[in-house]
């Protein structure tokens, strides 16, 4: 039976050996599938690929009745194009055996058929041609475009394959298995796709004739009519390749239903062209149905109105200009393991940030590793412009400029205040997405959004920390995780929920995201599934120009804007931030002299609301002045007035004539008498007017200090404030309502709020967000102004006690204040109080409703408490930021102090900061912006003032390089060290300005050790100025440079140790460029190489530049997978070190050959004190080698040698022999 069942086995293989599947063929099953159960067929059937398994495995019978059912008389040939093929499997009734009889007779007659054509081609015998029609195939353009079917070719008959159905358990839906046989000896190729197309199995039979492959696919649904670019055959043939019918990335509703159908395609050879290589072809929008494209066309139109509008009053279109975008660099801190785990972003240099800069199309490319960017973080500051980036990113997506995406959806995280469990991933991108228009039919869209993930663009904003996102990050319950899996159309989770899943990418995971935050707080889980790490690092001084020549379209305006701005050093530095320039703007539009000018942060934002405030006051006078005359109108067509006019009339008719003058006298006195009383009541009216103003500013500050001490931007949806109060700080521009679902075109927006403004949407007794929108919220539009107004409510409010007013100070002392985290609005909020109680006491006068004597003493009181505060801090307990931060709350006293000519509480503060600064400022990793220069220099000028001379520290702080010169050109400098690079951009612009004695003394007060290297750039800018000292001038044209340099760079000179800290992964990339410099580091003393993964190739490196470190004294090598080779060649060149004392080679591979090495020149090494080779690979003999050369080693202290290959009792015993040996 075994047998015979084989040789059917063979004669099946033959006949179905030439058949093949079309990539858009269409199949149609019979009635009564041949099936075989799911205990028959193994889990993993390419494991069993031997002769006999199909008969072992297979029920024999089963298998016969698949292969016979195939009637090849029954498929007539095929002449029409794939797309219009239509291949049905014939049904086979059950009893008829005779005709399954006389089908196998001719199957036989059909094999011997084959047998004679061998035969005839091994003879070299002509062979007869038979009448038959192929198939040809070609691709779904060319049948479109109508080209002649025939002029296709292919090898392969077009016999279709048999569908078998392979049943799992009871209970289960069949799974078709789809056989396919392709011969060996025909130059085929099979690829194999990843999942979801990874269930192929290769079946080969060697027993048959023509041994060929069969291939098991799943054939759940038929293929789709697809376009497929043409691929390049191998070798020259026809190669059926299997793959999806859709690309992955762009499915349509049908292609995603078929996508885990695996398809062959064949291609047409070409013996003339090589085989060239097609890139992947990216999805496109031709994919999707109609009504999905119609809907994105709608969510471009509505986006593009949406995004058009910065703020009130400034278009994109008009107003924009582009920040300086910056791509930050992850590392990981540490040399240990246990701290590689933890991801920090770095904070480099002026001149590395502008090289890693960034247009906004190359914001989603892949990066240099080719590593595809599918989370990417942006980071920046308030009023860093992040908001006003994304709205650029989505109106230029509306014109077509990222047709990666066909998608784009933005999510605010205000959306987690809405806590109702009644949303589902479809209502969240459709409804809740602020950008989205609304869609006919949300199902469908819903569809192509799953099926193509890959082209989905999801924005996350308005979050305001990192801090906001870890906790997003954190595991949810296994129930919510299972359902969101299961089916994320139920419309039972919260927004919380989803955007969590979302960004534990348990929903869409193909996706690709774009958060942005400030970066504060700690963020060790999001870095880790970061991508790219983006800053936005603010303006430069060529973008306020551009911006200013915006913002001011009068010539006139703008040449006085730009003059007072220049005179104005610190307002000029406040505009490196978009928002404080935008403010400041505001203020230069009033064309006030230079004198008016704000010189504090605290001053810009009080001008700026006094502005606001003005300008709402005049809206209301107008508004009512229309009203008051409308009144007066209708007053004068009342009856009542007729009849008194009337009654005038007959009485003047009835009186005697009077004369002209009297008559004018009486008309004047009416006149005046008629100014006067309107005079009287516009005062009166004026008075309740800014008596109302203020009290509903004081109200607006109440709301704006419970927003900074809840770290929030809106107004919580459950606080209930007073329509008056809303009305207000909207017409005032200091609110914005913002609808948290869709959100309204810009028409709707501004009619919206018009009608707010104007009082015809208030209801008295009633909350606007219930008479508008349950989801309306409000919105702060300025992080300054709200700090601004927080701090007014804490310095002057009555309602405020001093243990509270105290307790919001900066600078708390006790643990728990110090483990609080850092908010960037209280900061601000801190800075400006301190400004306040300060500042000119008669300007004050909008910000308060008490009386002369209350107000000074609540002023007076607030200022002890502020000034004691400050006096008692301790300065050597403050750590680099709080440093930088007590120098911008001196500043901002002492300016108000100067310019209020009241008082000596700013001057004492700026007096005392001054004597008790620290002399070396190491203010490391602390971001630096032009204002917090501008502070530091103030402090640094006093200090210089009182005698005191300072060293500083400003690495790592990307400080911009006129900062830089500012703090480096006073006086008082003895030292400073900052980023390599940024100091040799300095040392160029100082020599093409031919300023030689800035010059001078910015090359000699600049060090760089000690110099720990953490980053790539770090090396490649020790080596720039390694040569730089090395060729004693800048560049081969310096004249200038060259007399300074003639002795060399002193840092270069100055550098005693060098600390190699990349770890084992960005290690190898800089090794090049260290072996290059270190021949110029003749004064070295300290070279620490551990975990920097130099292997024997890198030790050999290293041994030929050892000779030029003569001042080395402590070498460090330790994990760094050394070897004998590796330390034979170190051996050579480490008896030339006169003054090495300690050397490291900890945890290499080190054997008892290299131990043999080490052990001969010990004794050449008189100033060696210690030598650790421990948890190495020497053994006994190495061990003993080593004890016997230090017996000659007098001034060697201790030798670390244990590891677990030494034998045991070996190192026992010469522990005892010599007691230096641990």
């Amino acid at each position: 039976m075994g047998i015979r069942h084989k040789k059917k086995l063979k004669r099946k293989a033959e006949r179905t050996g030439a058949s093949c599947c079309s990539t858009e063929a269409k199949m149609q099953e019979g009635d009564q599938d041949t099936f075989i159960h799911s205990d028959i067929l193994p889990d993993d059937l390419s494991e069993f690929l031997d002769d006999n398994f199909l008969v072992s495995l297979l029920d024999p019978n089963a298998l016969d009745n698949v292969f016979s059912s195939i009637n090849m008389d029954d498929i007539s040939p095929q002449t029409e194009t794939p797309s219009s093929l239509d291949l049905i499997e014939p049904k086979k009734p059950p009893g008829n055996s005779k005709k399954r009889k006389r089908q196998r007779r001719e199957e036989r007659t059909c094999t011997n058929k084959k047998h004679t054509t061998k035969k005839a081609r091994a003879t070299g015998q002509p062979q007869p041609k038979e009448p038959h029609t192929e198939t040809p195939f070609l691709l779904s353009s060319d049948a479109e475009s109508g080209q002649n079917p025939g002029s296709g070719r292919t090898d392969l008959p077009d016999t279709p394959p048999k569908i078998l159905r392979f049943y799992p358990p009871p209970a289960a839906a069949p799974i078709p298995i789809q056989f396919i046989a392709i011969p060996e000896n025909s130059g085929y190729q099979l690829v194999q796709l990843p999942p979801p197309n990874s269930s192929v199995i290769r079946l080969p039979l060697p027993n048959t004739p023509t041994t060929p492959t069969y291939i098991l696919v799943h054939a759940d649904s038929p293929p789709c009519n697809r376009q497929i670019p043409p691929l390049s055959p191998v070798g020259g043939t026809v190669a059926p390749i299997l793959m999806s019918s859709s690309p992955p990335g762009s499915l349509s509703d049908t292609a995603s239903k078929a996508v885990s159908s695996s398809c062959v395609s064949l291609r047409s050879p070409s013996c003339d062209q090589p085989p060239v290589k097609e890139p992947p072809q990216s999805p496109s929008i031709l994919d999707i149905c109609q009504r999905v494209k119609d809907y994105i066309q709608a969510a471009k139109s509505h986006m593009y109105q949406l995004c058009l509008e910065m703020e009130e009053g400034l278009s994109i279109m008009s107003h924009y200009v582009e920040p300086h975008v910056s791509q930050r660099e992850i590392y990981r801190l540490g040399k240990s393991t246990n701290k590689c785990s933890d991801k920090e972003f770095s904070i480099t240099g002026r001149t590395h940030r502008l090289k890693n800069s960034l247009q906004l199309n190359q914001i989603f490319e892949s990066s240099n590793e080719g590593k595809s960017r599918r989370c990417i973080l942006l980071l920046g500051n308030a009023g860093m412009g992040k908001t006003t980036l994304i709205k650029k990113l989505c109106l230029d997506w509306s014109k077509d400029s990222f047709p990666q995406f066909d998608f784009v959806f933005l999510l605010d995280g205000k959306g987690l205040t809405l806590t109702e469990p009644v949303h589902s991933l479809q209502t969240l991108l459709l409804d809740l997405s602020s950008i989205a228009p609304c869609c006919v039919d949300p199902d469908e869209v819903y569809a192509q959004v799953l099926a193509a993930p890959k082209r989905v663009l999801l924005i996350f904003d308005g979050f305001d920390e990192l801090r906001d996102y870890e906790s997003l990050l954190q595991t949810q319950e296994k129930d919510c995780v299972t359902l969101l899996q299961k089916d994320s159309k139920m419309q039972t989770f919260t927004v919380r929920q989803l955007y969590s899943a979302i960004l534990q990418r348990l929903l869409l995971p193909g996706c690709t995201l774009l958060l942005s935050s400030r970066p504060r707080g700690a963020g060790s889980q999001l870095l880790r599934r970061v991508d790219a790490l983006l800053e936005v690092c603010g303006f430069t001084s060529d973008n306020i120009e551009t911006y200013l020549t915006h913002y001011f379209t009068d010539p006139d305006l703008r040449a006085s804007a730009f003059e007072c701005l220049k005179s104005s050093s610190y307002l000029q530095h406040l505009c490196w931030n978009p928002a404080l320039c935008r403010l400041a703007c505001m203020v230069l539009e009033q064309g006030r002299s230079s004198e008016d000018l704000p010189r504090t942060l605290t001053e810009l934002c009080h001008q700026v609301v006094c502005l606001k405030m003005e300008k709402h006051a005049r809206g209301s006078t107008v508004c009512g002045s229309a009203q008051t005359q409308t009144s007066a109108d209708s007053t004068q067509d009342s009856p009542t007035e007729l009849s008194k006019n009337s009654q005038e009339r007959m009485l003047r008719r009835k009186s005697p004539i009077k004369t002209r003058g009297r008559v004018n006298k009486s008309k004047k006195a009416k006149e005046l008498g008629k100014q006067e009383d309107d005079k009287n009541r516009h005062n009166l009216s004026k008075n309740g007017d800014e008596s109302d103003s203020k009290d509903l500013l004081l109200q607006l500050c109440a709301l704006a200090w419970e927003g900074v001490k809840a770290n929030s931007s809106s107004i919580p949806r459950d606080r209930t404030i007073p329509t008056k109060v809303k009305v207000f700080g909207m017409g005032m521009g200091i609110l914005h309502p913002q609808n948290l679902r869709r959100r309204l075109s810009n028409e709707d927006n501004r009619n919206l709020e018009k009608k707010r403004v104007e009082g015809q949407s208030e209801k008295k007794g009633k909350d606007i967000n219930s008479a508008d929108c349950k989801d309306l919220i409000l919105v702060w539009t300025c992080a300054f102004l709200q700090s601004y107004l927080a701090a007014v409510h804490l310095s002057f409010s009555r309602n405020v006690l001093d243990r509270s007013f105290l307790q919001a100070l900066p600078f708390q002392t006790g643990a728990k204040c110090r483990r609080r985290p850092k908010k960037e609005e209280l900061e601000l909020t801190q800075r400006i109080v301190v400004g306040l109680l300060y500042h000119k006491k008669e300007k004050l006068q909008h910000l308060h409703s008490q009386t002369e004597t209350v107000f000074r003493n609540t002023l007076t009181s607030r200022q002890g408490l502020a000034a004691k505060h400050l006096a008692g801090l301790s300065y050597s307990n403050l750590v680099p930021a709080q440093v930088l931060e007590l120098c911008n709350y001196v500043y901002e006293a002492s300016v108000s102090q100067e310019s209020s000519k009241r008082g000596a509480g700013g001057t004492k503060l700026a007096t005392q900061l001054a004597e008790n600064l620290p002399e070396s400022l190491r203010l490391n990793g602390v971001p630096f912006s032009p204002p917090d220069v501008f502070a530091m220099k103030d402090a640094l000028r006093r200090g210089g003032a009182e005698g005191r001379n300072f060293c500083l520290d400003l690495e790592n702080t990307g400080i911009q390089i006129s900062g830089l010169r500012a703090l480096m050109s006073l006086n008082n400098i003895n030292s400073f060290r900052a980023c390599i690079a940024d100091v040799i951009s300095l040392w160029e612009q100082l020599e093409q300005s031919g300023e030689e004695e800035l010059l001078q003394g910015a090359v000699s007060k600049f060090h760089i050790h000690p110099l720990k290297a953490t980053q790539v750039c770090h090396i490649a800018h020790l080596e720039k100025l390694v040569n730089i000292h090395m060729n004693k001038r800048l560049s081969e044209s310096s004249q200038l440079s060259h007399s300074i340099l003639a002795d060399g760079v002193p840092a270069v000179k100055d550098l005693h140790k060098l600390e190699f800290e990349l770890g084992s992964e960005e290690g190898p990339l800089a090794l090049p460029k260290l072996w290059d410099l270190l021949p110029g580091l003749h004064n070295l003393q300290h070279l620490d190489l551990e975990e920097s993964k130099i292997e024997d190739e890198g030790a050999e490196k290293l041994a030929m530049v050892l000779d030029s470190l003569t001042s080395l004294e402590v070498l460090n090598l330790s994990q760094n997978c050394i070897g004998d080779h590796g330390v034979k060649k170190l051996a050579l060149a480490l008896k030339d070190l006169p003054k090495l004392h300690c050397l490291s080679l900890y945890s290499n591979e080190i054997s008892d050959e290299g131990a043999e090495s080490l052990a001969a020149v010990l004794p050449q090494m008189p100033s060696l004190t210690q030598l650790d080779v421990g948890y190495n690979k020497l053994q006994g003999v190495g061990a003993q080698s080593l004890a016997l050369s230090l017996r000659d080693c007098k001034k060697v202290k201790t030798l670390r040698m244990w590891n677990q290959c030494i034998p045991y009792g070996v190192f026992e015993r010469l522990q005892r022999q010599d007691s230096r040996i641990l």
